[in-house]
């Protein structure tokens, strides 16, 4: 798109020539005219400027004393990083393709397509599906009877939607995925030892602006919803329980585990591999440090700070328990 309009769909000021066509992100280096930069560090930006890019994308204050002089278009933000990604995100979706359904794929009954959606190569969309407008089912990608996919999404390829689960819009899900499979829920037999599974009857509910990261699964409600709140971002190989409820806006990183029933408030960071059993409470702001572990029905609250180790607690309790433990071990070897 013209670097004008891409200025005003990213918020930032343009100093320069706004009909430039830029087409792609870059980094420096090998950036090219049709390209667009960022500088988040002042050291880098005679290079930036230097460099091949049609524009850059750098804060004002980090412009020199004769910035007015400078040939190469810029864009100026508070935030290059955040402006960038902005801009990645605009670009990719003007480069939407028309609508299409490859002949390899499988369309059961009554499913409705958008007519700009695109539907590749052998993928099954199961009966009474609703695929929205500018959505992407990669190849492979299976959705049960009843899936309903919002507008802007985009399943990469392989991913496994179990029947009756409802994504919203700009919902971007990773290849290898599988959202809305039974929950691990059993009842104990007493006589014979045995386990009944109990009904796994729920439903998953992933809402806008969602993205889940390959080989991630999330299981639907045991007899209620399981929730993905709008904007939470799931890392690769992150397993979401059933009936687990989270907010606006989590983060959690690969490797991590939620167990039913848990609720993760608006706003948590989750790092790598960390432990939350079942029924836990994570309240709003709170911030998990990698390899953490939640006991069951914990309620960890805080906003802004970090909790480590497990049982987890502050990281400064913790850093404290450490020091004492260190000191006990030196007087011992003493």
């Amino acid at each position: 798109m013209r670097l004008r309009e891409l200025a005003e769909r990213i918020g930032a000021t343009l100093h320069g020539n706004g009909d430039i066509e830029i087409r792609n992100v870059s980094s420096i280096a090998p950036a090219t005219l049709a390209d667009v930069v960022f500088v988040d560090d002042v050291r880098f930006l005679e290079q930036a400027l230097e460099c091949g890019a049609g524009a850059v994308i750098a804060r004002e204050s980090d412009l020199p004393a004769n910035a007015d002089t400078i040939g190469k278009p810029m864009l100026i933000h508070a935030n290059p990083r955040l402006a960038f990604a902005r801009a990645a995100e605009a670009l990719r979706r003007a480069e939407a393709v028309p609508g299409f359904v490859h002949p390899t794929a499988l369309i059961e009954q009554n499913v409705e397509i958008a007519a700009d959606a695109r539907i590749e190569a052998y993928a099954v969309i199961g009966r009474d599906c609703r695929v929205g407008a500018r959505s992407h089912v990669g190849s492979g990608c299976i959705l049960g009877a009843g899936v309903t996919l919002g507008e802007d999404c985009d399943l990469v390829a392989r991913v496994t939607i179990y029947a009756g689960a409802a994504l919203g819009n700009r919902v971007v899900v990773h290849a290898g995925a599988v959202l809305g499979s039974d929950g691990f829920g059993f009842a104990r037999d007493p006589e014979s030892g045995r386990y009944v599974k109990f009904p796994q009857i729920g439903r998953l509910r992933i809402e806008d602006d969602v993205e889940i990261g390959a080989n991630a699964t999330i299981d639907r409600g045991a007899l209620g919803e399981t929730v993905i709140g709008r904007g939470t971002k799931l890392d690769n190989m992150v397993h979401i329980g059933h009936n687990a409820q989270l907010g606006e806006n989590v983060v959690i990183a690969a490797q991590s585990g939620v167990s039913g029933s848990a609720v993760l408030e608006r706003d948590v960071l989750v790092g790598g591999q960390v432990g939350i059993a079942d029924h836990v409470r994570i309240e709003e702001g709170a911030i998990l440090g990698a390899q953490s572990g939640i006991p069951t029905k914990k309620v960890i609250r805080g906003k802004g700070i970090v909790f480590w180790g497990t049982p987890a607690r502050p990281i400064a309790e913790y850093l404290r328990e450490l020091a004492v433990l260190s000191r006990l071990a030196r007087k011992k070897r003493e």
